[in-house]
């Protein structure tokens, strides 16, 4: 999953328009972020394919950023950055949404997220597999963009009386949206 990251992203910011969209954004994808730092350092963490040329087609070997308790720190340490720089809603907005990818990629993910950080316990791990059957995994991120979307498109109108300005803003965020979701099916 990775467009209905950002659909998230903007379904919350039409609810906290105080909360930066960049910011959204990131915090929709920090927990990849950090697990590319992970992998180009040394591969801390990895990924290895189970089925190239498909959704979906590899198992990721996150077992420190996608690992449940890993994704609630890093939850924590976004929220917590964010809570100083624009006050506690913010922060408490921003670390949900951080730990939303988590979720999210519980959904999608073949069973290869861990529950503790390393699978510390060799305790089983979590994934309901939802990229293997890449039609409905396109279904759900289309409609967690379209959604995200139109809230997003509506709370501007509300807010901003339909000015040019955040029309041209808004549009542009559907445009980068509806490129997304397209490259994230194609590839």
């Amino acid at each position: 999953m990775f467009v209905g990251h950002f659909g998230l992203a903007a379904a919350v910011k039409a609810t906290q328009p105080r909360v930066p969209l960049w910011s959204l954004m990131l915090a929709t994808q920090f927990l990849d972020v950090v697990f590319v730092v992970l992998y180009l350092a040394g591969g801390i963490e990895s990924f290895h394919a189970v089925a190239p040329g498909t959704y979906g087609e590899a198992l990721i070997d996150a077992q420190y950023t996608h690992s449940l308790l890993g994704a609630l720190l890093l939850s924590a340490l976004y929220g917590g950055l964010a809570a100083w720089r624009w006050g506690r809603r913010a922060g408490w907005v921003l670390g949900a949404v951080v730990f939303s990818h988590w979720l999210l990629d519980l959904l999608v993910h073949r069973a290869d997220l861990p529950l503790l950080p390393g699978n510390a316990g060799d305790l089983p791990l979590l994934g309901l597999g939802l990229w293997q059957v890449p039609w409905a995994t396109a279904v759900v991120e289309g409609v967690l963009l379209v959604v995200g979307a139109a809230l997003y498109f509506r709370s501007v109108r509300e807010r901003a009386a339909t000015t040019w300005r955040a029309m041209v803003s808004g549009g542009a965020m559907a445009l980068l949206l509806a490129l997304g979701l397209i490259v994230d099916v194609l590839s």
